[in-house]
């Protein structure tokens, strides 16, 4: 290839990978397939290692990012990036004093009209300056002391968020002034997969995008899931800005920049003050951290006249919410175990008001973070607590720690005077020594379950410790109770959430056994609950005695056991003795069955309360007919296929679609990995489209899995 060639194929390669980035990551609608993609980007990569000429600094391939750097150069603002007034009021009175002080400066009388402002969310992540020459972008910079910063170019490449070229008529000279930010739910994203992989998580958005931008090597930056919003300007060449402040952010998106869509011009400060509280309201629903609200003076030209207060614009403030940081002291630290038996260590605190509220207690998570944040009775915590988000330990304030003097006897030795019948003399000896230790010990959780005494399991390279006593735990028996008479295990209608609730509270269920000595007497005596429902409770109750194995199964909860997988055991074993005696390399014989879901189904009969209850069940009437077990089905048209159902559907019900999927000899997985075939994805589809995206996996939507289903 010419040249010339290899010029305009890579020219045409950028616009079209270009084209396709902002189809994906701004639209969320891709125009090709993963590999088609990956296909074009490894061209370009190919062309430009070929013919090093052709290397842009627009280029895709740029955003991988470059060699790790030594350090960081400085970089001097051309525009000083200026820190903003913060109203210490954090009550409507803040932005009627902000309004008050502006009103005195410009010399309004008080029937002038309203000051028109424009209010966008505070961000709390790091601000950047990007600058961009003729469209291009060369350079971007921390903003430092706000005369000088960071040159993180390498780094800011790597943001998807951020064009490498400007879309229309761009200025000579343009510098773009942002936040760099994580969202809440990428950040738990890469934290999951980093534990997965043995790394550290990030501790919260703010540290992980400051962090990632301030990494000398910018492949870890590409990494992580850096976003990217635009607020205003610096240095400018060529270019009349509009005459507002909310006009030139509509620029700014204009030319390619993601502007947060949570922003408003408003008259007067009543108006600022509601858009205040409004957001306040919406801080846990919106995806990313933000701290308060950044009032400015929408008119440009007002905003020069105002000017500036010694480092700080006259016609900007920052109303910020009530602090979601605050210290406060470890009384005790107490283990709880949820309804899925895992096992969560909860700091208690000294009560301390924190984002709004007053705060007693804050979750350790578990006991891997637990230790690793070395929390202790005793020490002095930072507590944060983000709008509704449960409350957390940030860190310990470790010169705080409660410290003790102890007493040791060991191997050192000090010089001892002592007398002797021949006169004085010096010699070693050891001697009893103290020394300093933490008062209060590292937190160890208990060796068994502190709600029922059953032994505690955690699966390898998980950081969740669970108790094993699935149907026996009180912790766990609602939830264990609900599963077992769900429609897919027992079937036994009737019983409900609110009826549970009340049969566990009186007494009268303590494992699901009991459920079959229930009476039309007993029930008909409880609140709300006539002789005529209890008598059809009970007669469901005794109709599920006769049922099947892959249903009772399934109906023991035994986790990461799932309906088809219960299937599959009942089909490969037949009987339960022959499922309860298998070991290891038995249990992964069986289609789907691996490692991870083998290990739960031995700890769970390993556990004796289990082996008792399932006991108990049998003993109670429950029966099904056993086989030899693997007998073979005659295959369907989605034999071997596995299935992932999202969303909502127009005609199928979720169990329905579920049900044909597997008569047709298919598998329906909860969660989407590189072993599902099709994800089926109706309305309101989250996460696991995201997932199915990225991972290449094949997207269909009802039409199309009836249309498998027919053998198209």
């Amino acid at each position: 290839m010419s040249i010339e060639d290899a010029a305009r194929r890579a020219e045409w390669l950028r616009r079209e990978i270009e084209t396709h980035n902002r189809a994906y990551y701004e639209l969320d609608a891709p125009t090709i397939t993963d590999a088609a993609y990956d296909a074009l980007f490894r061209e370009l990569q190919a062309l430009e290692a070929g013919y090093p000429a052709l290397a842009a600094p627009d280029s895709p391939t740029l955003r991988v990012g470059g060699r790790p750097l030594a350090q960081f150069e400085a970089v001097a603002h051309a525009v000083p990036m200026l820190s903003i007034q913060t109203e210490t009021d954090t009550g409507s009175r803040g932005a009627k004093s902000f309004d008050a002080r502006l009103r005195r400066e410009l010399e309004l009388s008080e029937t002038a009209p309203p000051i028109e402002y424009a209010a966008e969310l505070k961000f709390d992540g790091l601000a950047v300056s990007l600058r961009y020459e003729h469209g291009i972008f060369v350079r971007g910079a921390t903003r430092g002391d706000g005369l000088t910063g960071e040159n993180v170019t390498q780094n800011l490449r790597t943001v998807r968020d951020i064009p490498l070229r400007l879309q229309g008529l761009a200025p000579p000279v343009l510098e773009v002034r942002g936040e760099a930010y994580m969202r809440r739910d990428d950040l738990a994203r890469y934290n999951e997969k980093a534990r997965a992989r043995g790394d550290k998580p990030l501790v919260n958005p703010r540290n992980g995008a400051a962090g990632s931008i301030r990494q000398l090597d910018p492949a870890i930056a590409g990494s992580r899931p850096l976003k990217f919003f635009a607020y205003g300007i610096g240095a400018l060449e060529g270019w009349t800005p509009p005459a507002t402040h909310e006009e030139l952010l509509d620029a700014l998106e204009a030319f390619g920049f993601p502007v947060c869509e949570y922003r408003i011009v408003a008259q007067g400060w009543q108006q600022l003050a509601d858009f205040h509280d409004r957001m306040g309201e919406r801080r846990a629903q919106i995806p990313f951290d933000f701290d308060g609200v950044v009032y400015k003076v929408n008119s440009l030209t007002l905003q020069n006249r105002l000017g500036f207060r010694s480092r700080e614009p006259r016609w900007a403030v920052a109303h910020k919410y009530p602090a979601e940081e605050a210290r406060t002291i470890v009384t005790a630290i107490e283990v709880q175990v949820g309804r899925t038996g895992a096992l969560t260590p909860v700091a208690k605190l000294k009560p301390v008001f924190v984002g709004g509220v007053t705060v007693t207690n804050a979750t350790l998570h578990n006991e891997d973070e637990a230790r690793r944040k070395d929390v202790r009775v005793g020490d002095t915590v930072i507590v944060r607590r983000a709008g509704d988000v449960i409350p957390e330990i940030v860190g310990v304030v470790l010169e705080k720690r409660p410290m003790a003097q102890m007493l040791f006897c060991g191997r050192e030795t000090f010089l001892s005077l002592k007398k002797s019948a021949s006169g004085c003399g010096i010699r070693k000896e050891p001697i009893p020594y103290r020394k300093t230790a933490p008062r209060y010990p590292a937190f160890k959780l208990p060796a068994s379950c502190p709600e029922c005494d059953s032994g505690l399991v955690r699966e390898e390279g998980g950081a969740i410790v669970r108790c094993a006593g699935g149907l026996v735990c009180p912790a766990q028996l609602k939830g264990a109770l609900l599963h077992f008479a769900s429609r897919r295990a027992m079937d036994i209608e009737g019983l409900g959430d609110k009826l549970v609730d009340q049969l566990i509270v009186g007494g009268y269920l303590k494992t699901p056994a009991e459920l079959y000595a229930l009476t039309v007497a007993m029930l008909a005596s409880l609140p709300r609950m006539g002789e005529k429902s209890a008598e059809n409770l009970v007669a469901a109750i005794e109709k599920s005695k006769e049922t099947s194995l892959a249903r009772f199964i399934f109906a023991l909860g035994i986790r990461n056991v799932g309906e088809s997988t219960a299937k599959d055991l009942a089909r490969y074993f037949g009987k339960l003795a022959a499922l309860r005696e298998a070991d290891a390399a038995t249990l992964e014989k069986v289609p789907d069955v691996g490692p991870i879901v083998a290990e739960s189904i031995l700890d769970f009969f390993a556990e004796a309360h289990n082996r008792e209850a399932v006991e108990r069940l049998i003993a109670a009437g429950l029966h099904w007919k056993e086989s030899e077990g693997q007998v073979d089905e005659p295959p369907g048209p989605l034999s071997g296929k596995v299935f992932v159902l999202t969303g909502t559907f127009p005609k199928l019900k979720r169990d329905d679609a579920k049900t044909l999927i597997e008569n047709a000899g298919g598998k329906v997985s909860s969660a989407v990995s590189r072993k599902t075939d099709y994800l089926v994805a109706g309305e309101e589809a989250g996460s696991k489209l995201d997932k199915a995206k990225e991972l290449g996996i094949g997207i269909i939507d009802e039409a199309g899995l009836l249309q498998l289903l027919q053998g198209d």
